[in-house]
Formats: C-alpha cells, sequence, structure tokens
C-alpha cells in the first residue's frame, strides 16, 4: 500500500460520483490487476472535517474498483443521515477510503476473554448477536480507547443495552489502510492486494 494507491482509489471514487451527478462522462475504469481483485472499502465524505456521508463493505464480495465506486456513489446518495450530495457541494467535499483486511474472528466465548483480543487504535471491530449487528472502524477508538467501553458503544448501536452480554456473541475484527484527498497515506496495518 501506498500513496499512489491511495490516490487511485480516491480518484475512482471522485469520478463514479462526478458520473452520479452527471458532471463527469464516464467513470474512471480498472485498468490495473488489482483493482479487479474482490476488496472490501469504506469510503467517507467530510465536510469542512464534518461527516458528510459513508457507507462501505466489511466482505470483499466484488471487484475494488466496483466496491470504491458502489460505495462512493452510495455515500454521496444514500447515507439516510444526510441530504444527498448536489453538484454545487461536490468541489468542497473531501474523500477518505478505507481499505479493509479480511475479518478475523475472535474465537472466545466470555466477555473479558474476547476483550483482551482487541488492539486499541488499531482493530475495526464487527459485533454480532442475532440480528443485532455493528461494526466501527478502527478511527472509532479516538472516542473510546478502553476496549470494554468500545465494545459497550457497539453493543449500543446495535440495538442491545451496553452491559449485554451472551456466550453466542460474535466479536470479529479487521484492519484498515486509509488515505484521503490531503495525500496523506495512514495505514494501521500494511494489506496486501
Amino acid at each position: 500500500m501506498n500513496n499512489e494507491t491511495g490516490r487511485i482509489l480516491i480518484n475512482l471514487a471522485r469520478s463514479a460520483i462526478e458520473s452520479n451527478l452527471g458532471i463527469g462522462t464516464t467513470p474512471l475504469q480498472a485498468d490495473q490487476h488489482w483493482l479487479r481483485v474482490p476488496g472490501a472499502t469504506y469510503v467517507t465524505l467530510l465536510h469542512d472535517n464534518k461527516l458528510r456521508g459513508r457507507t462501505g463493505t466489511l466482505k470483499a464480495h466484488r471487484p475494488l474498483a466496483e466496491d470504491v465506486a458502489a460505495n462512493a456513489i452510495a455515500a454521496a446518495c444514500s447515507d439516510l443521515r444526510f441530504r444527498p450530495l448536489t453538484r454545487n457541494e461536490l468541489s468542497d467535499v473531501r474523500i477518505e477510503i478505507c481499505l479493509l483486511s479480511d475479518i478475523e474472528p475472535i474465537l472466545e466465548g466470555r466477555e473479558a476473554a474476547a476483550l483482551a483480543w482487541l488492539r486499541p487504535g488499531v482493530d475495526g471491530v464487527i459485533f454480532e448477536y442475532g440480528r443485532h449487528h455493528s461494526t466501527f472502524l478502527p478511527e472509532a477508538w479516538d472516542d473510546a480507547a478502553d476496549p470494554a467501553e468500545f465494545v459497550a458503544q457497539l453493543k449500543y448501536k446495535a440495538g442491545l443495552p451496553p452491559d449485554f452480554w451472551d456466550p453466542n456473541v460474535k466479536l470479529s475484527r479487521y484492519t484498515v489502510s486509509r488515505w484521503d484527498e490531503t495525500g496523506l497515506l495512514r495505514p494501521l496495518q500494511p494489506l496486501h492486494l
């Protein structure tokens, strides 16, 4: 992973949004082999350093270029927390891309043992229990540096009480490489495509 990788992914995301808004002609094509390999991404849109849209994929199920384009369009137009992005706003929006590693299950039935596997500031975490699901990207550790508090917030996000635990809870973790349009590469854990 390097800055060139990030530049290509961000250009793909911006091109897809422009095309969807009728600004550009056609989205950029995936002309490199690694863009045709399945990948999972989160695309975040920021305006004045505030969230303006975010959508992502946890598991790689389509080519990386397609995943970036689809998530970019969804972040711009389908994040229910925000009204759809307009043509006039796009030039003021900064795009951030997170490329996710494979998901690694944490195989522990007791909460304290599962929490011991988490790496603050490094891991994105997925919480699953029945129909209750939630995830936080690694950047969420900025708001909760303690694994117990981090997972309590995940439970709340999933619609459960923060003190809930059951032996059937599934926790998984992943890492990300992150780029934004400021040109900074901020890998939290190196990934290999």
